[in-house]
């Protein structure tokens, strides 16, 4: 169990949450004994919210509890799947959403979270560019690398103040298109295999692409489940116009994650062998897919990624990757309630 920002986050899957008092106890059957053991516990009043991971669940009397005190608790499956939340009688998330759908419709406040969320995906980007030239400046065309890392700088500094949405689209659609330019560079093995040329989807062409597009769908699906878990409508974007049934607000939040977590991820599996071209098939459309085994290895190696250890930039707290869309959802939901002044995105180092 993790709390932060006010919120506790139980991630033991085998958890089961109940009352104490006014206390919130968390327990869990001890895996070699069998009985159960208390793994924690905090006073219900000090927290503003509680996400818990599994299937176990919570006492009615905590859930009555949370709903008289005004306390949201959301339940996710252990992949971190929205299931449901219990919105307490006091603090409903009605209004939040009303601000969300305000803040939406204002072309001035959709532009202030947009240039913050694209300028740091831009950086992110030459973050990634930079950790390649760090490491492996002797295996790669360094200097066309460090060119591409510092327009994509460029770009990160006029997203951030972009006079319109359009330019600012432009700009990341520039800075996507110099950062895959060179991307081919930060594959350093398998390459007779595992080559980029170019970014494509709708359907995937290359293994390359299958990779990058299954990575992006389910960091999509992680970024909507945060935003539930806070109140937010992830369909009502600041970035992403309204589409019927684009989580348009959950793909404003993925492009934080995209080089940092994704395009790492990938670059990881095929650096370290993880995958080979045995774990591909290609449709008769050209669509090249991952075979349904080669899927489950690579949720294997997505549930392992998401349980490493970082520092959150912003809070300066310890946390796992896993838990980063759900710290950036929570700051999103207090920028729009005016708790913070700005939106502070994902920055990575």
């Amino acid at each position: 169990m993790k709390k932060m920002l006010n919120t506790l986050y139980v991630t033991t899957e085998t958890a089961y949450l109940s009352l104490d008092g006014e206390n919130v106890v968390v327990r869990a059957d001890d895996p070699e004994s069998g009985e159960s053991r208390e793994l924690g516990r905090t006073p219900l009043h000090l927290l503003d919210g509680i996400v818990t991971f599994g299937y176990v669940g919570a006492s009615p009397a905590l859930l009555g509890k949370c709903a008289e005190y005004g306390k949201d608790m959301t339940f996710l499956t252990p992949s971190g799947k929205f299931l449901c939340r219990t919105v307490g009688k006091v603090r409903g998330n009605v209004l939040l959403r009303r601000e969300q759908f305000r803040w939406a419709d204002s072309s001035e406040k959709s532009l202030s979270i947009a240039q913050r969320m694209i300028s740091a995906k831009l950086l992110n980007s030459a973050a990634v560019l930079r950790r390649a030239v760090s490491d492996h400046a002797e295996r790669i065309r360094a200097e066309e690398v460090e060119n591409a890392e510092s327009q994509l700088r460029q770009f990160s500094r006029s997203a951030y103040r972009a006079e319109s949405p359009d330019s600012l689209r432009g700009l990341e659609g520039d800075g996507a298109q110099r950062y895959f330019a060179v991307f081919d560079e930060l594959i350093l093995q398998q390459r007779e295999t595992f080559s980029f040329s170019s970014r494509n989807r709708r359907p995937p062409l290359d293994p390359v692409n299958a990779m990058l597009s299954f990575g992006y769908s389910l960091m999509t699906a992680v970024c909507s489940s945060a935003l539930e878990t806070v109140g937010l409508d992830p369909y009502v974007g600041f970035f992403h116009t309204d589409r019927p049934g684009r989580a348009s607000l959950a793909l404003d939040l993925l492009e934080e994650f995209r080089a940092p977590f994704v395009d790492r991820f990938v670059l990881t599996l095929i650096n370290k062998r993880l995958v080979s071209d045995a774990d591909f098939v290609q449709k008769e459309n050209g669509a090249v897919l991952l075979r349904d085994e080669s899927r489950r290895e690579f949720l294997a190696q997505w549930q392992k990624k998401k349980r490493e250890e970082i520092v959150h930039p912003y809070l300066g707290e310890k946390t796992t990757w896993g838990m980063l869309p759900f710290l950036q959802a929570q700051l999103l939901a207090k920028a729009v309630r005016g708790d913070l002044d700005d939106y502070p995105p994902f920055l990575w180092k």
